[in-house]
């Protein structure tokens, strides 16, 4: 059986073909900075040189387009056509309240995704733009939702309500619903393993830095609380998202200069973060090169990126009374050695101590705990895709 999963982010798109008898990659692949400059596709196929392309693609739909014509291309692809595949799993960001679990997809499902758009406006719509770009290519293959807000329905209430008026939690079931959670729950496994420990005897936090960002307590094996929220848009700094901040900024820039929700919207969403600090770029990567080359605005949004996610880091420690584990993963967690050892600076106090050394590595699993440190410290290149495709097999 052939599976292939889908994982559209805001400006990336990940997927992998797995032969679920033996769980193994026959091709898995990474399209980066979907509607902006120097898009491309970059495919892995084991035994073989990796096969780039690059074109512009304005959208996800491009992309998706792009991924079927590269897994079926004569000379680099792997399969002969798309009737090979028997199922597709696809990472969808939010499912509210309704799904606490994967689900086939059926027009119920994808009415109720639609619903909550307003909710992930950055990430729903090249969700379900994936979707019924697979479902025109392959109609007759099942479809399956994995939702990222499952793996946080184990907060308790303290963590998840609001203080608002709780009507508006019964009437419009506003609460925190967290994301991400199907990396924060793969790689909390699997430090679990690199530890030789069980997932339910740790206390574990789990750092998800790529484009969208996401800190979780996860303790015994449960996300216990995470930094997003009602909307992915709460939270630590991101790429274009700006995170927590004061909601009478809001009511002040209404009145102050008239915006309308929409435009605010757009502004918090797409034009704050990284991107809004620096002024340069939302991706990591040219906000690093702007830093070195002494660029002021630069280095301010990466010591703000950097401050909020270690306000996280030492308020789940309080939350757990105490921390195993800290964990990093996503494209920058995985990559981005500078700010997993930046992040670590003066954490001393809390047990934290790294090697350096070990540390100055990209994109592979290693523990780089000091001698002496009280918590283990580990950077874990996430696999959602394995997950996404475990729950799509059992679902069909």
């Amino acid at each position: 059986m052939k599976v292939l999963v889908i994982n559209c982010g805001s400006s990336s798109l990940k997927y992998q073909l797995f032969d679920m008898e033996d769980e193994s990659v026959l091709a898995k692949g990474l399209v980066e900075r979907i509607g902006n400059k120097g898009s491309n596709l970059t495919q892995k196929v084991s035994g073989r040189e990796n096969y780039v392309v690059e074109r512009p693609l304005k959208d996800h739909k491009d992309a998706i387009k792009l991924v079927v014509d590269t897994l079926t291309d004569k000379n680099n692809g792997v399969i002969g056509n798309m009737s090979e595949i028997s199922a597709v799993g696809h990472r969808v960001v939010h499912g509210g309240e309704k799904y606490a679990e994967s689900v086939l997809i059926d027009d119920e499902v994808m009415k109720a995704m639609e619903e909550c758009i307003k909710l992930a406006p950055l990430h729903n719509p090249p969700n379900i733009i994936g979707i019924k770009a697979c479902q025109a290519l392959m109609p007759n293959v099942p479809m399956v939702a994995v939702f990222d807000t499952s793996f946080h329905q184990t907060m308790s209430e303290e963590a998840y309500m609001y203080a608002l008026p709780y009507e508006f939690y019964q009437k419009f079931k506003i609460r925190r619903y967290g994301f991400h959670g199907t990396s924060h729950k793969y790689v909390s496994k699997v430090a679990a393993e690199m530890l030789g420990k069980k997932a339910e005897d740790l206390k574990m936090i789990t750092c998800h830095l790529g484009n969208g960002g996401s800190i979780t307590a996860v303790k015994n094996g449960k996300s216990i609380d995470t930094s997003m929220g009602f909307t992915p848009l709460e939270g630590i700094v991101m790429g274009t998202r700006c995170g927590n901040i004061d909601p009478a900024i809001l009511t002040y820039l209404i009145n102050e200069e008239g915006y309308t929700t929409e435009e605010l919207d757009n502004i918090l969403n797409k034009k704050s973060g990284l991107l809004g600090l620096s002024g340069e770029s939302s991706d990591f990567r040219d906000i690093n090169a702007g830093e070195q080359k002494g660029n002021e605005r630069c280095k301010l949004a990466l010591k703000v990126y950097i401050y909020k996610i270690k306000q996280f880091i030492g308020s789940y420690v309080a939350s757990m009374n105490g921390l195993d584990c800290l964990v990093f993963t996503a494209g920058i967690g995985e990559n981005a050695y500078e700010i997993r050892e930046r992040v670590c600076e003066n954490m001393e106090y809390l047990g934290i101590k790294i090697d350096k050394e070990k540390n100055r590595v990209r994109g592979v699993a290693v523990d780089f705990t000091a001698e002496g440190s009280r918590v283990k410290v580990l950077a874990i290149p996430t696999d959602e895709e394995l997950m996404i495709a475990r729950d799509t097999v059992s679902l069909i």
